[in-house]
């Protein structure tokens, strides 16, 4: 099979994967980022220059305000991706996992450690230059589901992100770099869409927040699940099994 036909075939599977569960994302997605996007649009009303307070104050009250809103940020993208990645993998025989059960069961603690060391070095990658920050982020950007679909620890994760992308790069970085750009798009324009109907209010900033990563982060986070499950077929010849679609609810006459 020809890289184009690969890329082209996880492509459609992302697509596949999409609509069979479209309901049950969203509906995990408008669970997790209704709230969240209200937290980080109340953070972001905190006005710490209007405080009558000490600069010393102020300084440590805006830091405190930012660490909250990459906190909550952080926590939804985590919990959503190892939500997508356990619900798309959950054993055939077995019905999908609920909210609950993916609640008590996702690896937080070392899914948001990955995410900040990640995000740190893509920073310092993309200082560095563009070009090694687009191979930090190709090239490490499946840590997260990694950890939560075969249980490696941190650094462990890197590294076998690192090995499953080594020798697919092209492959990785064609599902990756266009979905995080679409993605990114479409979140930056439902936001300006939603300042430009409602103002630059609490309502407005809730709504561009809850209604952009409801829009965008199921399907990105369709293809990151897919592409990583592609690549550890490839390398090591077998994958945990994709799930193509959720149970249907059994009818009344069918009970």
């Amino acid at each position: 099979m020809t890289r184009r036909h690969r890329l082209l075939g996880v492509y459609a599977r992302i697509g596949r994967t999409y609509r069979a569960w479209a309901r049950h994302l969203l509906g995990l997605a408008i669970l997790v980022f209704v709230p969240l996007g209200f937290v980080d649009a109340l953070l972001e009303q905190v006005d710490t220059s209007a405080l009558d307070v000490t600069d010393s104050f102020k300084v440590a009250a805006l830091l405190a305000a930012v660490a909250a809103i990459v906190a909550s940020s952080l926590f939804g993208e985590v919990f959503f991706s190892g939500a997508i990645a356990a619900s798309l993998t959950h054993p055939e025989d077995e019905e999908s996992p609920g909210f609950g059960h993916l609640a008590r069961h996702i690896s937080y603690g070392k899914l948001i450690v990955v995410d900040i060391l990640f995000v740190a070095m893509l920073a310092l990658g993309t200082v560095a230059l563009v070009v090694p920050g687009i191979l930090v982020f190709v090239y490490l950007s499946l840590a997260g589901p990694v950890v939560e679909l075969e249980k490696q620890g941190i650094w462990d994760g890197f590294k076998r992100s690192f090995g499953l992308v080594r020798g697919h790069f092209w492959m990785a970085a064609g599902v990756l770099v266009p979905v995080e750009i679409v993605g990114d798009a479409i979140n930056e324009a439902l936001v300006d869409g939603a300042h430009s109907l409602l103002g630059h209010g609490l309502l407005a900033s809730w709504a561009g927040e809850a209604v952009g990563n409801i829009a965008t982060a199921p399907f990105v986070s369709v293809a990151i699940v897919l592409l990583t499950l592609d690549l550890i077929h490839h390398r090591d010849g077998n994958a945990p099994k994709l799930k193509p679609r959720p149970e249907a609810i059994p009818t009344p006459e069918a009970a």
